[in-house]
């Protein structure tokens, strides 16, 4: 149930980021498909936290970790990245 509200978590991040987006730079998509790109490595960053949070806090080792990480930042950097491609 965590790893799907985080998920979710990332999603409504990057819907509002791009919505932020759109009101400050218009309609033009160079703005979107850039704000796309920078989502990225800053969900990276989210990931990687939720990734140590589980390793140092509940006790998991990274091996198990590991996969809930990569499905945690797949998703949304694949809609981010689909977003980019599409405003590109």
């Amino acid at each position: 149930m965590r790893t799907t509200i985080i998920i979710l978590g990332g999603l409504i991040l990057l819907g509002l980021s791009l919505l932020v987006a759109r009101w400050i730079g218009g309609a033009g998509t160079p703005t979107i498909a850039t704000v796309a790109m920078i989502f990225i490595p800053i969900w990276l960053a989210a990931a990687l936290f939720n990734l140590w949070m589980g390793v140092s806090g509940a006790g998991y080792s990274v091996t198990e970790e590991l996969p809930i990480f990569l499905v945690i930042f797949t998703i949304p950097a694949a809609v981010a990245l689909l977003v980019w491609w599409k405003s590109s």
